[in-house]
C-alpha cells in the first residue's frame, strides 16, 4: 500500500513544486482571455495545455467539453480506489483583460519573480489553482487515495455563462461527494482559509436622453440641460454622505470576528493620502456583508475631444454588489428604480439590466470534510484555519450546489492581499503556493477511507 504520511506527502509536494512552477509559467504565458474574442484561440490553446498535463499527471482519461458556443472546459478523472469518495477540483484557465499592458511593471504574460513572488496575469487567478491541483496529482504519481475529478473551467472571469449547460450535460461525468473550488484567497500568505460567504453581483446600463441632437452651449445653455450632467445628477444619488449605498430595501449584514487592520487594507489596495473609507461598520462587515456600488464606465466625450455643445445622450455601467442573503434580481430591479427616480429634470431614462446575475452565497463551515481540511491546512501552513468572506463573487458556486445537493462544497485559494487579482502587476506568492500544494494534498489522504 502507497506510503501516504505527512512526512512522505511533504517530500513528493517538495519534488513536484520545481515542475509546477515551470508549468505554471507555462501556462501563464498563454494570454486566455475568453473575454476577448481576439484570443478564443488562446484560450483553445490554454485547454489543451491544461489537458496534456492532466494527461502527464496519469490521468485515467481526459476530455475537452464545451456547451453552447461557450469557452473551452477540461474534464479528467483518476478513478476511486474501492469505498474511497470522489473529489472534484475546480479551477479555471481564463484570466481577466491586463488593464494596459504598459502599466505593467514587467509584460504580464511574461512571468517574472521578484521577491520570492512570480508576476503575471493568471499567475494567481486561477492558473495557480489549476496548477495546485496537477501538482497533488503528482505528488500521488497518479494515485491518489480518493477518486479525482479535475474540472478546469474556461469562461470564469465572463461569469460562467454557460457552466449550467455544462453541468447539464456532463452531471454523471463530474459527479462527487467533495467539491473543491480553488478560487480564493488567504488573509495573509502564512495563514490559511476556507471561504463561507461570497456577496452577490448585478449590474444596469443606464442611458439619460434630454435632446434630439447637440446644441450649442452658449446659444441654449441655462434653460436647457445636458444629459451627462442629468446623469451624474442619478448617479450621484447612489450613495449617502458616509458612503453607504443609497439603494432602499438591501440586504445588509455583520462579519463577526476581528476587525481588518485599516493601514494595511489602505496599502493593499493603494489608496491615497486622505482618502476617506466609504460606509460604517468593521472593515470585514462593510467588504463582506454589505452592498457596494460602483460606476464602472461612462459613455461620453474624452476631454480632448470635448467642445461647447450640451450633450443629447450619456450612458453609465453601474455595478452592485450584494450582501449574502439578497435576492440578485430584486436587488437590480430596486437599483434601477433609485436610478430613475433620481435622474432631475424629466430627463428620460431607459434602464437595461445585465445578464449575468450573480447570486450570493454562503455555506456552513461544518461536519467531517471541514474537520479534515482543518487538520491538513494547518498542518501544511503551521497556523489554524479561519472562516472568512470575500467581497466578489464566484457565480458558480451556487450552480455546483444545486447540481450536487449531497456533496460538500470547500472554497479555497492560493491568492493573498498582496496578489492584486484582476489588476495591475498581479502576482503569487511561491512559498504559499507550496503549502496549498501540501494542504490539499494532506486533505485528499485525510478524505481516504480508514485503514485501521
Amino acid at each position: 500500500m502507497a506510503d501516504h504520511s505527512a512526512d512522505r506527502l511533504s517530500a513528493l509536494v517538495t519534488a513536484a513544486l520545481p515542475g509546477a512552477r515551470a508549468d505554471l509559467e507555462r501556462l501563464v504565458r498563454i494570454p486566455s482571455i475568453w473575454a476577448d474574442p481576439s484570443h478564443a484561440e488562446d484560450t483553445r490553446r490554454s485547454a489543451e495545455a491544461v489537458a496534456e498535463l492532466a494527461r502527464g499527471a496519469g490521468a485515467a482519461d481526459v476530455t475537452i467539453i464545451t456547451a453552447d458556443g461557450g469557452a473551452p472546459a477540461v474534464v479528467a478523472h483518476w478513478p476511486a480506489p474501492d469505498g474511497a469518495p470522489t473529489v472534484l477540483l475546480y479551477a479555471h484557465h481564463d484570466v481577466q483583460p491586463t488593464g494596459g499592458d504598459e502599466h505593467w511593471t514587467t509584460p504580464p504574460f511574461e512571468p517574472a519573480e521578484r521577491n520570492g513572488r512570480l508576476y503575471g496575469r493568471g499567475a494567481a487567478d486561477d492558473k495557480a489553482g489549476v496548477m495546485t491541483h496537477l501538482a497533488v496529482l503528482r505528488a500521488y504519481e497518479g494515485k491518489p487515495p480518493v477518486g479525482v475529478t479535475l474540472f478546469i473551467e474556461g469562461e470564469e472571469e465572463s461569469g460562467s455563462p454557460t457552466l449550467s449547460a455544462l453541468l447539464r450535460e456532463h452531471r454523471d461525468a463530474l459527479a462527487s461527494d467533495v467539491i473543491v473550488i480553488a478560487d480564493s484567497s488567504n488573509p495573509s500568505v502564512d495563514v490559511p482559509a476556507v471561504t463561507t460567504s461570497l456577496r452577490g453581483l448585478v449590474s444596469v446600463i443606464v442611458e439619460v436622453a434630454m435632446l434630439e441632437r447637440p446644441a450649442h452651449s452658449g446659444m441654449f445653455g441655462g434653460p436647457v440641460g445636458d444629459a451627462l450632467t442629468a446623469l451624474c445628477h442619478g448617479l450621484a444619488s447612489l450613495h449617502d454622505e458616509k458612503g453607504e449605498v443609497a439603494v432602499p430595501g438591501l440586504v445588509r449584514g455583520t462579519a463577526e470576528g476581528p476587525d481588518l487592520d485599516e493601514a494595511t487594507l489602505r496599502s493593499d489596495v493603494g489608496l491615497l493620502d486622505g482618502v476617506e473609507l466609504l460606509g460604517s461598520g468593521s472593515v470585514p462587515t462593510r467588504l463582506w456583508n454589505k452592498p457596494a456600488v460602483a460606476v464602472l464606465g461612462i459613455d461620453a466625450p474624452r476631454v480632448a475631444e470635448s467642445s461647447n455643445v450640451l450633450l443629447p445622450r450619456a450612458r453609465a455601467c453601474v455595478s452592485m454588489r450584494l450582501a449574502p442573503g439578497e435576492d440578485a434580481l430584486k436587488a437590480q430591479q430596486a437599483l434601477a428604480e433609485h436610478i430613475e427616480a433620481n435622474v432631475p429634470w424629466g430627463a428620460q431614462v431607459t434602464i437595461t439590466p445585465e445578464s449575468g446575475v450573480a447570486e450570493p452565497f454562503s455555506l456552513e463551515a461544518t461536519g467531517a470534510v471541514y474537520d479534515a481540511v482543518r487538520r491538513a491546512f494547518a498542518q501544511a501552513y503551521g497556523n489554524e484555519v479561519v472562516e472568512t468572506g470575500v467581497g466578489g463573487s464566484i457565480p458558480f458556486i451556487a450552480e455546483f450546489a444545486r447540481t450536487f445537493p449531497g456533496a460538500t462544497v470547500l472554497v479555497t485559494g492560493v491568492g493573498d492581499p498582496a496578489s492584486r487579482w484582476h489588476g495591475i502587476d498581479e502576482s503569487l506568492d511561491l512559498a504559499m503556493f507550496g503549502k496549498a500544494v501540501l494542504g490539499e494534498a494532506l486533505l485528499l489522504a485525510e478524505l481516504a477511507p480508514s485503514t485501521s
